[in-house]
């Protein structure tokens, strides 16, 4: 099974209750289970979006936010959801989340980009642009455009999403 970034949209209770869990439980059990229409799969985009935004040139604030997007933030407790045998990321770091204001600011941000335009300062041919890009992206069947076009919006999307409703997001590698 491949790692990939996962993303999980939450309220802060539903945190507060699997924290409550952890700690009531047992074998520190959070019943972390998030409905499947609140998290999102982002596959191995995350390091490819960021690349795309350093080689077209995309400024501090929009290429800080897409890091964000995808890095979260570690002010957040979460060493309850990273315990074995519970551990919702036993393969990569440990989870990482973004507060409901965070999420909302980096919503606006990501809003704010345009990825067509960014993908149009790579070469047009894709297996030179799956080079400069790095990251294995000239493995990607298709080529590199569709895939990080398709994983920006959802992406964008998600936290579009996220922020309307005031939650916060889970991140982590599974």
């Amino acid at each position: 099974m491949a790692v990939t970034q996962q993303l999980a949209r939450i309220p802060a209770q539903y945190l507060a209750a699997c924290r409550q869990s952890a700690s009531m439980s047992p074998d520190r059990d959070p019943h972390w289970d998030p409905p499947a229409y609140d998290v999102l799969d982002l596959d191995w985009a995350p390091r490819l979006l960021e690349r795309v935004g350093e080689i077209a040139g995309l400024d501090e604030v929009h290429l800080s936010a897409l890091r964000g997007a995808t890095d979260g933030d570690t002010a957040l407790d979460l060493a309850f959801l990273n315990t074995h045998p519970h551990a919702i990321a036993p393969f990569g770091p440990a989870p990482t989340a973004l507060s409901a204001p965070q999420v909302a600011r980096v919503s606006e941000l990501l809003g704010q980009i345009n990825m067509p335009a960014l993908l149009d300062a790579l070469p047009t041919d894709d297996r030179e642009a799956g080079s400069l890009i790095g990251h294995e992206a000239t493995k990607i069947t298709g080529g590199p455009r569709a895939y990080l076009l398709r994983h920006f919006n959802a992406l964008r999307d998600f936290y579009l999403d996220a922020a309307k409703r005031h939650l916060l997001v889970v991140l982590w590698w599974d």
